[in-house]
């Protein structure tokens, strides 16, 4: 094991950054360069490195800005601390596992944003605002006033100008869904969506004992008029309609068809949910359903897919008041509130605009990945270029139950259409995500493996027998 004597500003090691004005944050700089360092193997395991002093005192930066420069090298497993000893290049830790995930949907990582000092600023600006206490006590009304005049900001490039009074504040759209289920349907009522849809709804369905009827869908989404036909012969109680970017198959519903699915909603006096957590991240995307039936239109927007799924935070807008209350009731059956903390950050991050810049970020890096996507799959794919996923449907060759279980052979994780199909049907194909990848180089190794094994058929595929 090498160690780094006792250090003189004259002999300072080669691997030291030059920080310049446009390479981004100091501490960063700092950072990368000890990452490069041990990549290229100047730093090796057990070498001591400057203490931190000494380090800010030769790079002419503050001591804050080295001291979250190693704790941002420990954060990626670069370095260790040995209390008095000072602070060393850690060994690397052994990957358990190499599977690169295509199979979760989550937001990637913006580029150049420093997102642990936003969020270390985001909840040191909350505890300096707010009650601790009332921080960590029950909350009961659906969010607070603040929580809800933060949702209304954030539904305003939907809606414009909203009564932050018709809004309630949910832990995630998931339980929006299912309180919506239980607040406007019986057990054995009949909810209608695609044939592909948001799995989400068929577990909620499943436990409350409702039944999910397929309704057709061509490329422009659901068909209007076998929703008419499907209202009359089912009489369902809810329609669910994911319309901007859907999940899976990645689709936008053009205005026109959006305008023929609320007047068909008007017509027969079916109730539909809009799920629409993707709107924010796509380019121009139509006015929603719920802008042009408000009547007969629940609203969900999530925080999660377009910021970060650990801010669980849903907004959805009841207009009618003894609507709201019963879904209030439903909701509390079985998620009694919004995470106090969590929803103060949501609102926190909304008000002074960090949410809206994460969102550009990702907005940015989605848009980098799907040329990625593009160019990897070399066409196979299908999507706008602004979701966190794409759908790809399959060579005849292979069915996609049988492609997901070779990619996983493979290292290469994603998910197949039968995880999608209500009424037991299904197409051949899969639905690939971005963003759950942090690296872009893993991300690419993962398309490559997946496009290369696409482009085999499946006798040429062989598993391991164990």
């Amino acid at each position: 094991m090498s160690q780094l004597k006792s250090i003189q500003d004259d002999d300072l090691p080669a691997w030291l950054p030059r920080l310049t004005a446009r390479g981004g944050p100091r501490f960063l700089q700092i950072a990368d360069a000890l990452q490069a360092a041990v990549a290229a193997g100047a730093l090796k395991a057990g070498d001591r490195l400057p203490p931190q002093r000494q380090l800010a005192a030769h790079l002419h930066v503050d001591l804050t800005t080295v001291t979250r420069a190693y704790d941002e090298a420990r954060r990626r497993n670069l370095l260790e601390g040995r209390g008095a000893r000072g602070t060393y290049v850690a060994a690397p830790k052994v990957e358990l596992t190499s599977v690169l995930d295509l199979s979760m949907n989550t937001p990637p990582p913006p580029e150049g944003l420093d997102f642990d000092d936003m969020l270390k600023q985001g909840l040191s600006q909350v505890l300096m605002g707010a009650d601790n206490g009332l921080l960590m006590t029950y909350h009961l009304g659906g969010g607070s006033d603040s929580d809800r005049k933060a949702g209304a900001t954030w539904l305003e490039p939907m809606f414009g100008r909203l009564d932050h009074g018709q809004l309630v504040v949910c832990p995630g759209a998931q339980a929006a869904i299912a309180a919506l289920m239980l607040a406007l349907t019986e057990p054995g009522g009949v909810i209608l969506a695609e044939p592909m849809s948001y799995p989400g709804l068929r577990a909620a369905a499943t436990q409350f004992g409702r039944h999910i009827v397929a309704v057709g869908a061509d490329r422009h989404g659901m068909v209007p008029e076998l929703l008419e036909e499907a209202c009359r012969a089912h009489k369902p109680e809810l329609v669910y309609l994911n319309p901007t970017l859907q999940n899976p198959t990645a689709m936008t519903v053009p205005e026109r068809r959006r305008k023929e699915l609320a007047a068909i909603a008007k017509r027969c006096n079916v109730r539909i949910v809009e799920d629409d957590p993707y709107w924010l991240l796509a380019e121009g995307p139509p006015p929603p359903i719920a802008t042009l039936a408000p009547d007969h239109v629940y609203y969900i927007s999530t925080l999660a897919k377009c910021l970060t799924p650990g801010l669980r935070v849903a907004f959805v807008l009841v207009r009618d008041a003894q609507v709201r209350e019963r879904f209030l009731a439903a909701l509390r059956s079985f998620a009694l509130m919004t995470a106090p903390l969590t929803a103060a950050l949501a609102t926190q991050w909304i008000l002074d605009g960090s949410a809206f810049r994460l969102m550009e970020g990702v907005r940015s890096e989605v848009r980098l990945r799907h040329r990625m996507a593009r160019d990897v799959l070399a066409g196979r794919c299908t999507g706008a270029g602004d979701g966190l996923h794409v759908w790809i449907e399959l060579p005849a060759y292979w069915n996609s139950s049988q492609l997901a279980r070779a990619a996983g052979s493979e290292g290469v994780a994603v998910t197949a259409a039968e995880a999608f199909a209500i009424d037991g049907g299904s197409v051949n194909a899969i639905r690939i995500s971005l963003g759950s990848i942090k690296d872009r180089g893993q991300l690419r190794a993962g398309l490559q493996r997946l496009s290369q094994l696409l482009a085999r058929r499946p006798d040429a595929f062989s598993g391991a027998v164990v």
